[in-house]
């Protein structure tokens, strides 16, 4: 079964939660939730050096998650900015 349509057939966040639980290690799921801190910062117009501040994230992942905001599939930039529009609602 392919892994992008077992993540769209979860249906909770304990589901989700479990899942990367045994399909990750603790240190691969705080880089992912690193990344998507800082991409939410970014797109909160926060500057580079607050970002890793207070992500502890290095140069290199941010400028990588900043050029997925830019120029990317849209990942990033169309699930947490609707997360965030649904947020301030």
């Amino acid at each position: 079964m392919d892994l992008y349509e077992i993540f769209s057939r979860l249906d909770s966040k304990e589901e989700v939660e479990k899942l990367f639980a045994d399909l990750c290690t603790i240190q691969e799921i705080e880089k992912m939730q690193q990344r998507l801190d800082s991409a939410v910062l970014l797109l909160n117009n926060e500057t580079y050096n607050q970002i890793i501040e207070e992500t502890d994230i290095s140069s290199a992942t941010l400028s990588r998650v900043s050029r997925c905001l830019k120029y990317g599939s849209g990942g990033y930039s169309e699930v947490l900015k609707g997360i965030l529009k649904q947020e301030k609602k």
